[in-house]
């Protein structure tokens, strides 16, 4: 059978740019076997499947095309962006099913903004520093001056580290292996590298993100690694606000810019309790894929 994916740019920075998703509705219909496939011959770094729940609005599972990831932020969001296009989302508020539980997803208009947990701060032993830091070719004197490159946690982890200057950033020529290894010691997604130098008006911050151990190399929009860089800069930066502006994708060898917007919710303590990363999805066009089902 022959089923349609609508491919689905999120994060879109105006009505351009943004990072692709595949989404496939009616998703209870195939097996994990068969929605490995599916991903796989989407070729993005990940595709979303939508199922009925009887705990949230909708069940989402992500595949990358070589294994399935709990969480996708990129992903969510051109689902939920693209239901509501659909008319196929009523409800201002609403909420995703994932194999890591109940997630909110607040909607504003064609915007969708996800929940991620409270940020955990793991900071890195010596090793693991240098490790970083050769396998992105810099040396420590690149970072942002008074920052600890530490792993931080909002639902998936990620390795944040500020170097000083948007040059460097932007010729950074990663040693992927390297990276994929760090990763699968910590167990990573990947590296979100960001620069407070050289941004668009109006952001606070500009990133790349490498995440070879789930076969991306370079990914222009993550909203689960926009949300721990959010968290760093509050509680690390001492940059004490509510709302960071995240742009993605410019420094790309291929440019494909993002806005990833989050919202954080601080508690009594002044300690951040959950968050909310958001942006816009905008179909980009849609593809047909041969399923064969019953796949081993």
């Amino acid at each position: 059978m022959k089923i349609e994916v609508p491919i689905i740019s999120a994060f879109v920075d105006g009505d351009s740019g943004g990072n692709p998703a595949g989404v496939v509705l009616h998703a209870e219909r195939f097996s994990s076997a068969e929605k490995q496939k599916i991903a796989a011959v989407v070729g993005l770094s990940e595709t979303a499947f939508v199922s009925p729940s009887d705990s949230a609005d909708i069940k989402l599972e992500f595949f990358t095309p070589t294994q399935q990831i709990a969480h996708c932020g990129h992903a969510t969001i051109a689902t939920f962006s693209f239901l509501r296009q659909k008319g196929l989302l009523a409800n201002n508020r609403s909420s995703k099913e994932t194999i890591d539980g109940l997630r909110t997803v607040n909607m504003e208009g064609e915007a969708a903004y996800m929940e991620q947990k409270g940020p955990r701060f793991e900071p890195l032993n010596e090793n693991d520093l240098q490790t970083a830091l050769l396998s992105l070719g810099i040396i420590a004197e690149d970072l942002i001056e008074g920052t600890e490159p530490m792993l931080v946690n909002t639902g998936n982890s990620f390795v944040v580290l500020g170097i000083r200057d948007s040059e460097t950033i932007k010729n950074l020529e990663p040693d992927f292996s390297l990276i994929e290894k760090l990763s699968e010691a910590l167990d990573l997604i990947g590296f979100y590298v960001f620069s407070l130098d050289g941004v668009g008006a109006g952001r606070d911050a500009g990133a790349r993100m490498f995440a070879p151990r789930y076969g991306i190399l370079e990914e222009s929009a993550t909203g689960m690694a926009a949300g721990p860089l959010a968290c760093y800069l509050r509680e690390q930066l001492g940059i004490q606000r509510q709302e960071f502006t995240i742009e993605q994708g410019r420094w790309m060898a291929t440019p494909s810019p993002s806005v990833i917007n989050v919202r954080l919710t601080i508690g009594t303590d002044n300690r951040i309790e959950n968050l909310f990363a958001g942006g816009r999805g905008k179909i980009r066009e849609v593809v047909e894929v041969e399923v064969i089902h019953h796949l081993t």
